[in-house]
């Protein structure tokens, strides 16, 4: 992929409601913009509450009256196949709408993103054919479990990883027997839009799969949330909007999966192999532009090794690349919006009244290339202790903050000293300490000696202020299904 695939026509986006393309009810729109230099990429419908209400209706039918849910899963699985397999053929188109729609490196849309949504589509689709069943015989008694579909699933994506994280709800749900409706985030709507489209080409039934543009609070988001006709509500987003969808969801007893923020600590120990850990730690703070749920935002490293290690963690983030995310030299690319860079920037600027001391970036790229984007470079601050705001709050962005640490004790306190506890990483070469450290760790993941590495069968999710809940392999069927059990007498 070159820099010369960028000038794609302006997408006319549409709900997708019962198999029908159709704008809002009220005709109000919104443009979405390449935060990259600002170019109009597509015309969205500003969604209301009557077109989140119509795309339930649409969903119900297709659960209560369609073929989806009474389907095998041998025969699901062979559509949602039939679906990764377009989304294969369609990688490139699919990678550069990601990555001009979000700001993201093509090479991560391209290489990482794209692929994993087809994973997706894939995993579930072979998981829920091959899954066990517990059946208990008891003499004259037989019991067993039935995972019948749960209904019609709520899916809310965020804009960081907009189809990879969309598809991680859609799949499952769509697995199980399940309908759903998809409100993707407002920043990136056109790559759900596009594969709505080839869902829809490779033969997922219509109404199946609705999908829905626009806002939360009242608008679509609205119904989404609230309407007692939904059976299931998965998010992925802020812990401020996490909070809000569980009150709604209350209201009607609606189970809700919902992955939120963020505030990892990643662990460095004076035995770490340096040469593992500290593109590691580039990686885990600086990929995708730093606006990752699960990024290592707070860098503990042991106090004697702290000069050398940052030396090197300084050398090689200012040997990252910053610019236009469709060339493939490039590191970071833009932050989504004018609104999130004011955030982050405004952290930095806290972090010095804080105390704490800039070593790297913290300003700012307006030169002639990057002046029509919102750029922000590799950002790292030191001098600042775990009860700072900006080491307790969630930047979202491409900024580091490093805090040394003398011992095992230590690092355990101040890895557990957070509202948040959605993932860690640890370096070392101590096994035992590896096991105690996970043990203890308050975290829905921990990673020793790697970062992001995912097999699909774990459990995700946090605990705290980063979620309620659990998805992936069975645990995905827990959430997504109704268990019930059965239990027959035998004649004699």
């Amino acid at each position: 992929m070159t820099q010369t695939q960028n000038t794609p026509s302006v997408t006319q986006v549409r709900h997708l409601i019962g198999g029908e393309w159709k704008p809002a009810s009220d005709g109000a729109t919104f443009e979405s913009r390449d935060p990259h230099d600002g170019a109009l990429l597509g015309v969205v419908p500003a969604g209301t509450a009557e077109d989140g209400a119509a795309a339930i209706t649409a969903a119900r039918t297709a659960f209560d009256d369609g073929p989806w849910p009474l389907l095998s899963p041998k025969e699901r699985a062979k559509i949602l196949h039939a679906v990764a397999d377009t989304v294969d053929a369609h990688r490139e188109e699919l990678a550069l709408l990601e990555t001009r729609d979000g700001g993201k490196s093509i090479n991560q849309s391209l290489h990482a993103e794209i692929p994993r949504v087809a994973h997706n589509l894939r995993f579930f689709a072979d998981y829920v054919a091959m899954a066990a069943n517990e059946a208990y015989p008891d003499g004259d008694l037989l019991s067993y479990v039935l995972y019948p579909p749960a209904g019609v699933v709520s899916a809310i994506s965020p804009w960081n990883a907009p189809l990879m994280l969309a598809t991680w709800k859609i799949a499952p749900a769509l697995a199980f027997g399940n309908t759903a409706v998809l409100k993707p985030a407002p920043q990136t709507p056109l790559t759900a839009h596009r594969f709505a489209e080839l869902a829809l080409e490779a033969g997922l039934p219509e109404g199946v799969l609705n999908v829905v543009h626009g806002f939360g609070g009242e608008a679509v988001a609205g119904p989404l949330t609230s309407d007692p006709r939904v059976d299931r509500i998965t998010f992925t987003g802020s812990s401020a909007t996490g909070v809000k969808i569980l009150q709604a969801a209350a209201v009607n007893h609606t189970p809700v999966s919902a992955e939120m923020g963020g505030k990892s600590a990643n662990i460095v120990f004076a035995d770490a192999d340096l040469d593992v850990a500290v593109p590691m730690a580039i990686r885990a703070i600086f990929g995708g532009n730093g606006q990752v749920c699960l990024a290592g935002s707070r860098l503990l490293v042991h106090n004697s090794i702290m000069d050398e290690f940052l030396a090197r963690f300084t050398e090689q983030a200012n040997t990252l690349t910053v610019g236009d995310p469709k060339d493939p030299s490039n590191f970071l690319g833009p932050l989504i919006e004018q609104r999130h860079l004011d955030k982050v920037h405004g952290y930095v600027e806290l972090a010095q009244e804080e105390g704490g001391k800039v070593v790297t970036g913290g300003a700012r790229l307006t030169d002639q290339a990057r002046a029509g984007g919102f750029y922000y470079p590799p950002t790292v601050i030191t001098g600042l202790s775990n009860d700072s705001r900006t080491a307790r709050e969630e930047i979202f962005g491409p900024v580091e903050t490093v805090l040394g640490f003398d011992t095992e004790q230590e690092a355990l306190r101040i890895a557990n000293d957070s509202p948040y506890g959605l993932a860690g990483m640890l370096f070392t070469q101590n096994l035992d300490r590896a096991h105690r450290m996970a043990a203890r760790w308050k975290a829905g993941t921990v990673w020793i000696n790697t970062f992001f590495e995912r097999d699909l069968r774990l459990p995700f999710g946090g605990e705290g202020a980063s979620g309620l809940g659990r998805e992936g392999g069975q645990y995905s069927r827990e959430f997504f299904t109704e268990p019930r059990a059965v239990t027959l007498r035998l004649r004699g």
